[in-house]
């Protein structure tokens, strides 16, 4: 192991043991959001540690192994010993590089999960509602709560655009590579020689701010219409002014939220939204600055990459950023999405092992 790992991972060691004495003191809990702040890095900390005793448990072995090579009667004893430890070592190094990366920062928050249809009309419209399912029931294996916070329909039942929210542990940290150009082959029901069409959707995944203050939104950059809701809902709905329609002017962005009774809860939806895509937008940019000098697998935002492609006839899908092509495609539609989400995660963590090394 490299000293500068070492180093690092006594001062991670001492932390902990500085975290411990600060928890186990009486009025620890006088203050909520510092205490809580103490076990979120204590949490971050702990599995560091543990490994790092690990490993200078195994080293200590490996010496008591090789102090023993000299005797005739161990020596085989010993090699195998010194081996097996060196092995553990190895291991245990490469787990500490890995938990060692720098952490995104947005990984613990939730997300917004944007679907938009593409090119291929109303077939892209009907695709769009196929990954909407996708992402829900990928959230109702993790337990994660869902919340379809705008849409619009397309005459075939699909979906012109939709947004939810997805909330739960991790969602950003699992989801955040599934931004980008979602590339659909398929023969279309109202086909009628069979052939295959090819259509497209976007998808963005944006973390939700936790605070707006985190986003500088000023009212006076705000337009903000209203509208009465078209669709189901009821006649409540249909005879009130409920539905918000958001404009930031410097940016142009809007964001329309009509699925709430309230126009006031449809607004605080919107300017939720709207700062997750201002963040995402200040994201954006810091990643593009970033790919300038090192080109970067995985996460890179461009929104108009073409990251994956669903292919129906031959039941694969093939995900272009890491070559992976699996032929399961039925499960993964239905949201069995973890094979997929471990090897993009494990590349973008490689990716990172790779970037270190360089520097």
């Amino acid at each position: 192991m490299k000293e500068s790992m070492r180093h690092k991972l006594e001062q991670i060691s001492q932390r902990l043991d500085e975290l411990n004495q600060m928890l186990s003191q009486a009025d620890v809990t006088s203050n909520l959001d510092g205490y809580r702040a103490l076990t979120r890095e204590h949490a971050e900390l702990a599995p560091l540690v543990e490994r790092y005793a690990q490993w200078r448990q195994a080293h200590s072995d490996e010496q008591t192994a090789c102090n023993m090579l000299n005797d005739p009667a161990l020596r085989d004893f010993a090699a195998d010993e010194a081996r097996a430890a060196r092995d553990r070592m190895a291991q245990l190094e490469a787990k500490l590089q890995t938990l060692l990366l720098p952490k995104d920062p947005n990984d613990a928050r939730n997300i917004f999960v944007e679907i938009r249809a593409g090119t291929g009309g109303e077939e892209s419209a009907l695709f769009a509602g196929v990954l909407l399912r996708m992402y829900l029931r990928y959230a109702e294996r993790q337990r994660w709560q869902v919340e379809i916070l705008s849409e619009s329909g397309s005459e075939s039942g699909g979906y012109k655009e939709v947004i939810a929210r997805i909330a739960g542990d991790g969602t950003y940290s699992r989801l955040k590579f599934e931004s980008g150009g979602h590339r659909v082959q398929r023969v279309p029901e109202t086909e009628a020689q069979g052939r295959i069409h090819t259509s497209a959707c976007t998808v963005a995944v944006l973390p939700e701010v936790d605070q707006i203050g985190e986003v500088d939104i000023h009212p006076a950059d705000l337009r903000i219409d209203t509208f009465r809701a078209s669709g189901a809902g009821g006649q409540h709905v249909n005879k009130t002014d409920s539905a918000v329609r958001m404009t930031h002017l410097p940016t142009g962005l809007v964001v329309e939220c009509q699925d709430d009774r309230s126009q006031h809860r449809n607004r605080e939806r919107a300017l939720q939204v709207l700062a997750a895509r201002l963040k995402d937008r200040q994201i954006q940019a810091q990643n593009s600055a970033i790919s300038a000098t090192r080109k970067r697998l995985i996460g890179s935002g461009d929104r108009s990459e073409r990251i994956r492609t669903y292919n129906f006839p031959q039941g694969r899908m093939t995900d272009h950023r890491i070559h992976l092509t699996l032929y399961k495609l039925d499960a993964i539609l239905d949201g069995e999405l973890d094979a997929l989400i471990d090897a993009l995660v494990s590349e973008h963590q490689a990716e990172l092992l790779a970037a270190n090394d360089d520097e």
